[in-house]
């Protein structure tokens, strides 16, 4: 299954819009990042989502890793990944 990491940057009245839509998938690691292991299903469903809510003037990035096993993830201080996987 791909790993990816998704950074997007959407006007500020709307950043919730994406966060929800992301969160059913990924884990919010940070402001306007989240990462985490998905089906090829869930990756489609992802960029449909992510291009149907995107407004003029917004972005987002992918990264696509292959595997989990395949990224090399430094985190500095707490890791809020952790604290995600427990709610």
């Amino acid at each position: 299954m791909p790993y990816v990491v998704v950074v997007y940057d959407v006007e500020a009245d709307r950043t919730r819009i994406m966060l929800k839509f992301l969160r059913q998938y990924l884990v919010h690691v940070q402001n306007s990042v989240l990462e985490g292991q998905v089906t090829e299903g869930d990756l489609e469903a992802i960029r449909a989502g992510i291009d149907d809510r995107l407004e003029d003037g917004e972005s987002t990035i992918i990264y696509h890793v292959g595997s989990e096993k395949l990224l090399d993830r430094t985190v500095f201080g707490d890791d809020p990944a952790e604290d995600d996987q427990f709610l």
